[in-house]
């Protein structure tokens, strides 16, 4: 008896402790946004791509801390695979040791897989992370950060002009 609980202890610890790969699923969806569009909902620190079938692709996302939070409406600008990654000036100025430009692919990168960037003048995308454990939880600048997996599968479905709904 003492082997077994001594057995489950370790393999639940091992499956806590394995990273998530994919936070995504279909889920049904009552929005009234055109099939295509993404829709972040901020509060929830969801995303969904919305489905022609009254169903959205829901992925979970790393959202902006509460004071950076922003709502609107945009379209993705610019697809990346690895991109590598200037911190805006804000990021410089709250974190002065961190270099200029990190390049693609690196484990210090954290724009992770793949990026959207979002229209609107500012420094928003849609992106990977070397931080998994950050999605689900209000983290960034404003940015939406997803899992590596994710943001792959979402990269593949979706074109440059892709409207991009945020809500609180």
């Amino acid at each position: 008896m003492r082997k077994q609980r001594i057995f489950l202890s370790t393999l639940l610890a091992a499956i806590l402790a394995s990273p998530v790969v994919s936070a995504r699923e279909v889920v049904s969806y009552a929005g009234n946004e055109e099939p295509g569009s993404i829709v972040i909902r901020t509060k929830d620190r969801r995303l969904y791509l919305v489905l022609d079938d009254g169903t959205a692709i829901q992925y979970r996302v790393a959202v902006g801390r509460s004071t950076k939070q922003w709502i609107g409406a945009v379209r993705i600008e610019g697809k990346y695979v690895e991109p590598a990654w200037s911190p805006p000036d804000e990021i410089k100025r709250d974190n002065p040791s961190i270099p200029d430009v990190i390049a693609g692919g690196s484990p210090r990168n954290p724009m992770g897989a793949r990026a959207m960037t979002l229209s609107g003048g500012g420094q928003y995308a849609i992106h990977g992370t070397n931080r998994p454990d950050s999605v689900g939880t209000f983290a960034s600048y404003g940015c939406f950060r997803m899992l590596n997996d994710d943001i792959i599968d979402l990269f593949k479905r979706v074109p440059v002009g892709t409207p991009v709904i945020v809500l609180r």
